[in-house]
């Protein structure tokens, strides 16, 4: 049984895949459903997904399908037997919705959210690279914040004194900024990526290790980009 506003985004979903062919994309969901951040959008596709009405595509941004519907919904928005066809097209811009003024009320479950992990984090592969993820892990929705996340499995043991072991699924927020002393992905010279403390040092940054066997790294603004911020990790025993 779906809650009323599982019930509401899959009409929701619908609708739009057979107005336009074009899934919403995750603002305009946010939005139409009223709800003040995407977090709560993850926790209701998961649900849907989990239950059997939606299926997210692998290595396509936003691909949803609609696999079935509720009883519940009206006979004009429902297929007839034996016709349905699921749309599957890449999420695009769609019509403006109203803004969210109103808290969710249903959703502060505690249901686990799917995190693409888009590969292993080591010298020398730029995470633009990784463009296909591998896999998903499911992660508590309280572990994340707003915004876009993604995983990274850490190769190497340059952050072993900050918790962070080879092996470990480190959970990274998408940002282009961070403040000082923040773990980060950083990409040096768009060529390598790295795991590392951050630090600002006037107009120097620095790429410090939580293990002294290796030494810090400095080097010009305009050398390092910030790919993201690290806001939790996994470890499997």
């Amino acid at each position: 049984m779906l809650t009323r506003k599982q019930h509401e985004l899959l009409r929701y979903i619908h609708e739009r895949l057979k107005e336009s062919g074009v899934p919403p994309s995750f603002d305009e969901m946010k939005e139409a459903l009223n709800l003040r951040s995407k977090s709560g959008i993850h926790r209701l596709i998961t649900a849907l997904e989990e239950r059997g009405f939606i299926r997210r595509l692998p290595n396509r941004a936003r691909a949803l399908e609609v696999i079935r519907l509720p009883e519940s919904v009206a006979p004009n928005m429902r297929p007839a037997p034996g016709k349905f066809s699921p749309g599957v097209i890449e999420g695009g811009l769609g019509k403006p919705r109203p803004r969210a003024v109103e808290t969710d009320e249903e959703d502060t479950s505690s249901s686990p959210v799917s995190v693409p992990v888009m590969g292993r984090i080591a010298a020398g592969v730029p995470i633009e690279a990784i463009q296909t993820r591998s896999h998903t892990v499911t992660v508590p929705p309280e572990m994340l914040s707003s915004g876009e996340h993604y995983a990274l499995e850490v190769r190497g043991d340059s952050m072993i004194d900050a918790g962070i072991l080879e092996g470990d699924l480190v959970i990274i927020r998408k940002s282009d900024t961070a403040n000082t002393g923040d773990i980060v992905i950083a990409l040096v010279d768009g060529e390598e990526a790295t795991l590392k403390r951050l630090r600002k040092r006037g107009a120097s940054i620095a790429l410090e290790a939580a293990n002294p066997a290796y030494e810090t790294r400095i080097f010009g603004p305009d050398r390092v980009n910030v790919q993201g911020r690290l806001v939790g990790l996994i470890r499997r025993y």
